[in-house]
């Protein structure tokens, strides 16, 4: 595995079309029953099934796998192979960080760079106003929008990502609204961060609260729709559940993403999970007995 250079494209493939060729022999059976239903084809989870989410989960477990294999290989003195684990490592961080950026505006550097930009421009536009080329100017001003446009929707994502409120906590479990599905929590966007196509697609525009509402990834029972695996869910789609929910819930990513289920039965999220979202950890409350103070406890 360590010689190849396309080691964690070549598993993420693999892991991926395990998860798609599943699917397909599922759709077949969720097709055949729409025949049973007058023919009339209802629409349903799929609509919010995310290409990009499961990408991006899939890459996480590649960067958790590969920094265990490191260390393995640090601890038992293997040193080449651990370099070169280390620059597969490499890789897949900056996979990582250019998803980053492309959800939340432009990196410090960027922003930089694009102010510069418009410094420069400005003083060109100037520059041809007084050496009177008025078509020189009148694309350098078309420029200078378009580029003031970008860095205000830049900066505005990454606005939103700092002062982001969210309703539901990594690993906490709930129930989608319209499709009855249990799911787990295991990401989360301020806004709408897919495609226009995807947004089409799943009617974000239809939406209450379209698409400056945060958005989740979240994982789907299998028991419950095996043909979905992971979703891209607006808040306003999802609610927690009324009672702790003890019951048995299984994902094949769960193993990698979480710990465990807490007292309450939602999950435990791995330290690299929270902090890749910046979220606190989270202690479920602890019922006390009547009459019970909280200093005795």
């Amino acid at each position: 595995m360590v010689d190849s250079s396309c080691f964690g494209r070549q598993c993420m493939l693999r892991l991926y079309s395990i998860n798609t060729s599943r699917a397909r022999r599922l759709d077949s059976r969720i097709k055949a029953t729409w025949l049973f239903n007058g023919g009339r084809k209802e629409m349903d989870g799929s609509i919010e099934r995310s290409e990009a989410s499961n990408e991006e989960i899939v890459i996480f477990f590649f960067r958790l796998d590969l920094e265990t294999r490191i260390q393995y290989a640090l601890n038992t003195e293997q040193y080449d192979v651990a370099q070169q684990l280390r620059n597969q490592l490499n890789e897949v961080e900056t996979k990582i960080i250019k998803q980053q950026e492309a959800k939340r505006g432009s990196s410090k550097s960027e922003a930089q760079d694009k102010a510069l930009n418009l410094l420069r421009m400005r003083a060109d536009l100037q520059k041809a106003i007084d050496n009177e080329k008025y078509a020189v100017a009148a694309e350098l001003r078309d420029e200078i929008s378009n580029l003031e446009v970008e860095s205000l929707a830049s900066s505005a994502k990454a606005l939103a990502y700092e002062n982001a409120q969210y309703a539901y906590r990594l690993g906490e479990k709930v129930r989608h609204k319209v499709f009855g599905y249990r799911a787990v929590i295991c990401g989360m966007d301020p806004i709408c961060c897919e495609s226009s196509s995807w947004m089409e697609v799943a009617d974000v525009e239809k939406l209450s609260r379209g698409a400056n509402q945060p958005f989740y990834q979240v994982l789907v029972d299998v028991h419950d729709d095996p043909n979905l695996l992971v979703a891209y869910v607006p808040e306003e789609n999802l609610k927690s559940t009324e009672k702790p929910d003890l019951s048995r819930f299984d994902h094949p990513y769960v193993s990698f993403l979480f710990y465990g289920t807490d007292t309450a039965g939602d999950f435990i999220p791995v330290k690299q999970l929270r902090e890749k979202f910046n979220r606190p950890r989270h202690e479920p409350p602890i019922d006390l007995p009547d009459g019970a103070e909280d200093d005795n406890i």
